[in-house]
């Protein structure tokens, strides 16, 4: 609808996306849902084409990008399937901690991997009694000589099982509490890490999210994240520069679910026209369009915030991923309903749009938590007004 100039660059990133989700996506994404089918074709056909490089410095093997361009890729992806885009986003999340905090000998060994999607990553902080409340985790790491043994259960963990690189957060010192979480790789193959339970998901259904055990799991000290208690500190970081790529997601959701139903209701024909000449319709895909716009413009202002450096994206963060989410949401359920029966049944794309649109309130952070991160920095700006 408003046309956005890109840069070449940008433009490419796009059109990559595109011919992906055609040509690899798109013809199997009822099917893998339908399923609950994880399938690699997809993923390598991204490593090939280097997405997963977006966010990789050049120097690392990476293109040197930013979060514009991952944020691009992500919502041209899901428009054809969120479930496929999430095990993308959840790659880009696991390698954040090792781009914020990790040591030069661990980017050089782990990040020209992911770069190149010889390496996919997965990243685990939730535990069974630890979702929302993310200080309540209970998985420990025990300093041994010049190993750390780790015990523990991660929950709801996506690319659980299928990632070769995780990046674990647990307690090495619990009386700490929060300032006693650090940060860990860990490998597929080390000893004493197994993959659990698949979940069985309402939506996201191309995409594997299980748990992760952790039964004496030894790691060298080196696999260490920048130091002891710096645990937290990298997680919330890393979730602050992921959450806009879950607002691509939804907008790019939403993009699919309100094509499938406006191409639906300007063919159903019933009193005698189009259904779409109806202005109840017309005057929904009306607000569809602009709920959309005005999201997609909000994702590009933070994700221009973030590429500027700025100190403080927190609140930018949660707004644009509660906001997004929330309005993909809506969009989904609406094409649904602009669909009637045929919007309600498994073959439609647009019952799997309003499914896969319900995690993306919840995971990451709930809506309801980023509406209380948004609050808390809302008030340190206005206290800083009055006192000024």
């Amino acid at each position: 609808m408003i046309e956005r100039k890109l840069t070449k660059e940008q433009q490419v990133v796009v059109e990559v996306a595109n011919y992906i989700g055609r040509n690899y996506i798109a013809p199997h994404a009822i099917e893998w849902d339908e399923k609950e089918v994880y399938d690699p074709t997809p993923i390598k056909a991204m490593a090939q084409a280097d997405l997963f490089g977006l966010l990789i410095p050049k120097e690392y093997g990476g293109l040197g990008f930013g979060s514009t361009e991952t944020a691009l890729a992500m919502e041209t992806l899901s428009k054809y399937c969120p479930g496929v885009a999430t095990t993308f986003a959840a790659g880009c999340l696991g390698a954040l901690p090792l781009l914020i905090g990790g040591t030069k000998a661990q980017k050089e060994k782990y990040l020209p991997l992911i770069a190149q999607g010889k390496a996919l990553c997965a990243f685990a902080l939730t535990e069974p009694q630890a979702g929302s409340d993310a200080a309540a985790i209970k998985t420990i790491a025990k300093k041994d000589g010049d190993h750390y043994i780790l015990n523990g259960i991660k929950t709801w963990i996506t690319n659980g099982g299928i990632a070769d690189i995780y990046v674990i957060i647990a307690l090495t010192d619990p009386k700490k509490g929060p300032r006693g979480a650090s940060a860990f790789i860990v490998h597929k193959n080390d000893p004493g890490f197994v993959p659990g339970r698949k979940e069985k998901k309402m939506g996201l259904r191309a995409s594997v999210t299980s748990e992760l055990l952790l039964m004496d799991c030894r790691i060298p000290k080196d696999r260490l994240i920048g130091r002891e208690g710096m645990g937290f500190i990298l997680a919330v970081k890393a979730l602050d520069l992921a959450r806009p790529g879950v607002a691509a997601q939804a907008i790019g959701l939403a993009q699919g679910a309100m094509e499938v139903s406006l191409h639906h209701a300007k063919r159903r024909v019933q009193f005698g026209q189009p259904v779409y000449n109806f202005q109840a319709v017309s005057h929904t895909f009306a607000e569809m369009a602009a709920r959309l716009e005005a999201a997609r413009s909000l994702l590009y202002d933070v994700t221009r915030m973030i590429d500027s450096k700025a100190k403080n994206i927190s609140g930018a963060s949660a707004m644009v991923k509660f906001y997004a989410t929330d309005m993909a949401m809506w969009v989904s359920e609406r094409a649904v309903q602009m669909m009637g029966g045929l919007g309600y049944s498994r073959d439609s794309l647009a019952q799997k749009y309003m499914r896969d649109a319900k995690c993306l309130q919840i995971y990451e952070g709930t809506n309801e938590i980023q509406k209380n991160v948004l609050a808390r920095e809302l008030a340190k700006i206005y206290q800083h007004e009055e006192a000024a």
